[in-house]
């Protein structure tokens, strides 16, 4: 059987990442692994999953993705034992275009997502929120302003088309999730596994694991390596959380 071959970076795509990566806070290297694959994942990487989170996350937009489709993503989670949090994110980005003042706004943070063959730059502002007020919201019972700060606030109107507010959005979930930490001693550095479980019964496994700028492509080569060691396939077809989510809950609106 011939050996499949691992979705690697063109050279501008290269030259791309690198000056992204200059100018951003945070690298988070993902992999998602197809359906059929999953449970021989967990197996050669020792997973636990009676060690996961369990967590709830909710997208807001318009029936037909108006925010996405000017790059905007607005989102909101509930997590077991913990304080709610919200944030909103700008997706694609430039560091560079990015002012200093914004840079400096607690809560903010740029990071680049890699993943086999590709590469996403974003901005969020990110923030806390009341876990009692974030389930009324997700029930419909308290208004979405309500998940997001001041400074949340602002940056959505910046971004967002003039005539939208966050009261205009509808929610696209929620979707339950389960999230897993654990490290590899093999690795020797913090990995975590989502797994997330769509209303239609489908599911989306991704490995992460973040790092600094400057140590992200020794940290991709050794994640590389051992994941490779261990059997997980890393050719496969690639899927984001966040378009899946959107185009699922989209589609049922429509």
């Amino acid at each position: 059987m011939p050996t499949k071959r691992v979705p690697t970076l063109s050279a501008e795509q290269l030259s791309e990442v690198l000056t992204l990566m200059k100018g951003a806070d945070s690298v988070e290297l993902k992999l998602s692994v197809p359906d059929v694959d999953q449970r021989s994942v967990v197996d050669a990487l020792e997973m636990d999953p009676v060690g996961a989170q369990i967590r709830q996350v909710a997208f807001f937009d318009t029936p037909d993705l108006a925010l996405d489709k000017v790059a905007v993503v607005v989102r909101a989670r509930r997590i077991q034992g913990k304080p709610a949090d919200s944030v909103v994110k700008l997706r694609p980005v430039k560091p560079a275009e990015l002012s200093p003042s914004l840079r400096k706004t607690v809560g903010f943070g740029v990071e680049v997502d890699a993943m086999p063959g590709g590469f996403v730059c974003s901005a969020s502002m990110k923030g806390t929120a009341d876990p009692v007020v974030a389930r009324d919201v997700f029930r419909g019972r308290q208004s979405v302003r309500k998940l997001f700060t001041k400074d949340q606030r602002t940056f959505f109107k910046a971004h967002a088309p003039t005539d939208l507010q966050l009261e205009d959005l509808v929610m696209l979930g929620p979707v339950s999730l389960l999230k897993l930490k654990f490290t590899p001693e093999e690795l020797g550095r913090k990995m975590v596994a989502e797994l997330w479980i769509y209303p239609d019964g489908s599911r989306l496994l991704e490995l992460s694991t973040k790092c600094t700028p400057d140590d992200a492509f020794d940290v991709a080569a050794k994640t590389k390596a051992f994941l490779s060691n261990r059997g997980v396939d890393l050719s496969g077809a690639q899927q984001t959380k966040t378009r899946t989510a959107l185009q699922h809950f989209a589609a049922n609106i429509a």
